[in-house]
Parts: structure tokens; sequence; C-alpha cells
């Protein structure tokens, strides 16, 4: 894995040691997607006409593959920059807010009249599941000039979420994107937003072919190589030259590899489920949190499943998580032993920053 060795900026907090003492966060790019999320829940059913319904709840999140991430990350500790594309409206107010009120860094935002803020309405369901109504808006304007990469080149770790629906940027662009990231030592990982098809892989080719990691769902990866199989279609991903890939499966938790042998099942964890929505960006936080600290891909994928979980038990993508020990004392009722693992890298990891 390849570990980068940024400073911290200015504004972060450092987190706290178990014996009291400070270390260095992380220091990870959130390049991407940014959607402003307004979910209402329990929807049964939408009324007819002019007809309305009580609901329970209604929230605003921010949320995308990248800063639904970045929202999590923070919470687990980590100094997050958002890299993207909003409008000039009151959508990009609350989404800027919503952001820096979790601890992100938007100073890797731009702001364009051309389109409005990516938004989407989610009715959710009392399941848990929920149709979505989407307005691509504002992403779609993100160009490759609006990148810092002089901030990734100094990053521990950049997440490149939804690159796929970046249309303002060229397989090119995200190919240089994702390469001045790992040339700086930066740990890679990507993730997209759709289903996709295999042109769309194709366009994705090149920074996948200097990632350490991708992390779709299993709808995405089958889409996107046009395979009936998920061992076939792990093995296409793995032949771009990408590190490894971790599949989450929804209720069955995920299977991931390094590429080094078959992909390794990890269970998912048992929660009273609120809402499905973020529960991806809740893995592909605690997998990079795990990967950082220097656990193997298959512990950093029971912490990435914790953090999926937690996020299922509250309304939006911010919901249900709240901290590492959060996390820890989550993971340790369910497997104590990989807690213990994870914690003692953890703290290793904190202790070696200390030293630097």
């Amino acid at each position: 894995m390849r570990r980068g060795t940024g400073k911290a900026g200015p504004a972060t907090v450092p987190a706290a040691r178990a014996d009291g003492a400070a270390h260095r966060p992380a220091r990870i790019a959130a390049v991407g997607v940014h959607i402003l999320d307004v979910l209402g829940r329990p929807v049964e059913a939408i009324p007819p006409g002019q007809g309305s319904a009580r609901l329970t709840e209604i929230r605003a999140t921010a949320a995308g593959t990248a800063a639904g991430t970045a929202a999590d990350l923070a919470r687990l500790g980590a100094n997050v920059r958002s890299f993207g594309a909003i409008g000039t409206d009151l959508l990009g107010d609350i989404l800027t807010l919503a952001l820096v009120r979790g601890g992100v860094d938007t100073g890797g935002l731009i702001r364009t009249g051309r389109a409005q803020t990516s938004a989407t309405i989610l009715p959710i369901r009392p399941d848990g599941s929920r149709p979505a109504l989407h307005v691509p808006g504002a992403s779609r304007e993100l160009r490759f000039a609006d990148i810092d990469l002089d901030w990734l080149r100094g990053c521990d770790a950049l997440l490149l979420g939804g690159p796929d629906a970046l249309t303002g940027l060229t397989g090119a662009d995200l190919a240089a994107i994702a390469g001045a990231a790992g040339r700086g030592g930066a740990l890679t990982v990507i993730d997209v937003l759709h289903p996709g098809n295999p042109r769309d892989l194709a366009r994705l080719a090149g920074a996948l072919a200097v990632a350490d990691w991708f992390c779709p769902n299993a709808d995405q990866l089958l889409a996107l190589t046009g395979r009936g199989d998920l061992d076939r279609a792990v093995a296409d991903v793995l032949a771009l030259g990408c590190g490894g890939v971790a599949v989450t499966l929804g209720p069955d938790g995920c299977a991931v590899t390094d590429g080094a042998g078959p992909a390794q099942h990890v269970p998912a964890m048992e929660v009273d489920v609120v809402d499905t929505t973020g529960c991806g960006d809740g893995f592909n936080a605690g997998f990079l949190t795990g990967l950082l600290a220097g656990c193997g891909p298959v512990d950093a994928a029971r912490l990435g499943v914790a953090c999926g979980s937690l996020v299922a038990t509250g309304l939006g993508s911010d919901a249900g998580l709240e901290s590492l020990d959060q996390v820890m004392e989550f993971l340790g009722t369910a497997d104590p032993a990989a807690a213990g693992r994870i914690g003692d890298h953890v703290q290793a990891a904190a202790v070696k920053e200390q030293a630097r």
C-alpha cells in the first residue's frame, strides 16, 4: 500500500490517543460527486393529487460518493478536504454547511452558475429501501483545472468518488488525478455512483490501472464488466492493474481480494435498518480507515462493514456513525477478535505518527 507524508492543514484538530497524547489525523482528499439529499420516512405511498402524508422525520444531508464518504471519514477522525462542483444556489449553501458542520474542509469545492447543485429526493420506505428522484446537476461541471493536484500529491489517501458521473472529466483526466495522488504516496480508492456499463469501465480503466482499490457494489461491478459472475468481474478489474477489489453485497456483507488469492467473504452485521442510503459510503470510510491504520484487507473490510451497518440505523448517509470509538465498540460486540486486531493497528499507527 502506498502512503503519503503530507502535513495536516491549520484547521486540523489532533485526534486523541489512548494514552492522552495526540497524533496527526490522516490527510484525505475526497474528489468527485457532491449531492444534497432530502430524505423523509416512513413513506408507504406517494399520496395522489393534492393529498398529503405525515412523516416521522425529514432530513437534508451531504451525500454522493465523494461528499458522503468525506463526512463519514471526518467522523472517524480524518482530516478531509472535498473537491467537487456545486451550484451557487441555496442547495449549495446547505450542502456546504452540512460538510463544514461535519468537520470537512470544503476548500476544494468550486461553485458554478451553469447548473444547480446535484440533489436527490428520497422517500424512505418502512423497510429502509427507497426510490430516488435525482437531478445530476453541477457535479458534471467539475473540470480538471478545478482540482489542486499539489494538495493531492501531499495527501495520505485519495477517494475518487463517482468518477462515472463526472462527465466534465475525461478518462485521461481521471487517470491523471489518481496518478498524481498515487505518485505522491497516497492510498488510492475508487468507487462509482451508477451501475453503468462496459463503456463506463473503459473510461475508468486508466484510473483503475493506477488505483490501489476499487469498491463498487455487486450490481455496479456486474453492470460495468458485463459479466454475470462476480469472480470473473473481479478478475476483469484486477486485469486492468487495480491493486484490489472490495465488493459490497448489501445484507450479505462484502467480498474482498488484493489479487493474491480468491475473494474472501466478510459477513454483514445485524442491525435494525432504518435507511440504506449511504451504506456504501460508510463502508468506504471504514475500509479506508482500516487500510491507513495498517490493517489487512479483510480486517479493513470488517471495519467498513461495521461503519456501513451503523449508517443503516439512521436516516441519511451521515446517520448512525458517530466516531471510530463507537464503531470499534460496535464491532467488538460481534467480532471481539477482529476488533482487538484492528484496535492494535489503530494504536500502533497513532504511535508511529506521534514519533514522526
